[in-house]
């Protein structure tokens, strides 16, 4: 299967890469340099754009060592790009560290994991079937 990349940015964008050959997502990199004050979300630019398999989703997932080390993630987590989507992937990153953070072109920020996507049909019903969690949520099975 192939992940098309188109380079927005031919000077500062970094087609993504993989770590390992058997790791699910590819390392997506900032093309810019941009400060992100504690508290505070940034939009970081990849500087790419990407043409998706057919019935596949994008879905944008934090780093592990940013979230860790930094207490930087992705806000939207997991951001979706949908496969018809063919203008700029930007991550939305947030800061909630106690000092400002710096990106930096070229730095990983962030992963992207393609997906297969259902398509389905909405059906409207006035009742649903029993099932034994019924409506059960939000901590219903214990602390």
């Amino acid at each position: 299967m192939q992940l098309k990349v188109q380079r927005l940015d031919p000077i500062f964008s970094k087609l993504p890469t993989q770590a390992h050959p058997t790791d699910a997502g590819l390392d997506l990199y900032s093309s810019v340099n941009i400060d992100i004050p504690s508290g505070c979300a940034k939009l970081i630019s990849t500087g790419l754009a990407i043409e998706l398999p057919s019935g596949t989703e994008a879905q944008i997932r934090p780093r592990s060592g940013l979230a860790l080390k930094h207490n930087v993630t992705v806000l939207n987590s997991p951001g979706t790009i949908d496969e018809g989507y063919r203008g700029e992937v930007g991550i939305i990153l947030i800061n909630h560290g106690r000092t400002e953070f710096s990106v930096r072109r070229g730095m990983k920020i962030a992963q992207l994991v393609v997906k297969p996507t259902l398509v389905v049909e909405v059906a409207e019903t006035v009742t649903l079937s029993e099932t034994p969690r019924g409506q059960g949520g939000f901590g219903s099975t214990g602390t």
